[in-house]
């Protein structure tokens, strides 16, 4: 049941409205976003290390942060960019980003927060910077769409979990999923 990285972005843009405008908007300040990419990191880490399971992740492993200070710098800067002008590649590049934040670990109740503290500081260094609404809004569009794909990564992953186990049905198991959520 995995989803199709690519067909996935194209969906997440649609729904989210996530236009040819807003990419050329974000090119055009790709320099600025390289430019505050290491605060924000900053900013978002500090965040994390407040939360003792989060803090736990983040130093579980020797050298960790350093690896993933500088993973933060290159996706917020591919934001700008879109890489490949938000195609194949980088929706590749989202999808494997979801499965990573799964296999570590991370429970989805911390990415939510941790995406909301990027659009806040983001939004007040926009400000403090003298940039265009529109611009704060084309980021918040392209940041709902990677954390649509870190959000359906749980999704998939749990799901092809229970059928590989249990050896039931899709059909079956969205029943199930169905019937339980009613009953609560």
């Amino acid at each position: 049941m995995t989803i199709e990285p690519t067909a996935f972005m194209t969906k997440m843009e649609k729904r989210i409205g996530f236009t040819a405008e807003d990419k050329a908007i974000l090119n055009a300040h790709a320099d600025w976003g390289k430019s505050v990419a290491s605060t924000m990191a900053d900013h978002f880490y500090v965040y994390l290390g407040r939360d003792e399971e989060m803090d736990a992740i983040l130093k579980e492993k020797e050298g960790r942060m350093h690896r993933l200070h500088e993973t933060f710098i290159q996706w917020f800067y591919e934001m700008f960019t879109g890489v490949d002008n938000w195609g194949d590649k980088y929706a590749s590049i989202r999808w494997h980003i979801g499965l990573v934040h799964v296999k570590i670990g991370i429970a989805p109740q911390h990415v939510v927060p941790a995406m909301a503290v990027v659009v806040h500081e983001v939004g007040k260094q926009l400000k403090a910077d003298g940039k265009s609404e529109e611009l704060q809004a084309a980021l918040g569009r392209i940041c709902m769409i990677d954390l649509a794909f870190i959000e359906q990564a749980y999704v998939e992953v749990s799901t092809a979990a229970v059928l590989q186990e249990t050896g039931w049905t899709e059909k079956l198991f969205r029943r199930l999923i169905a019937t339980g959520a009613n009953s609560m």
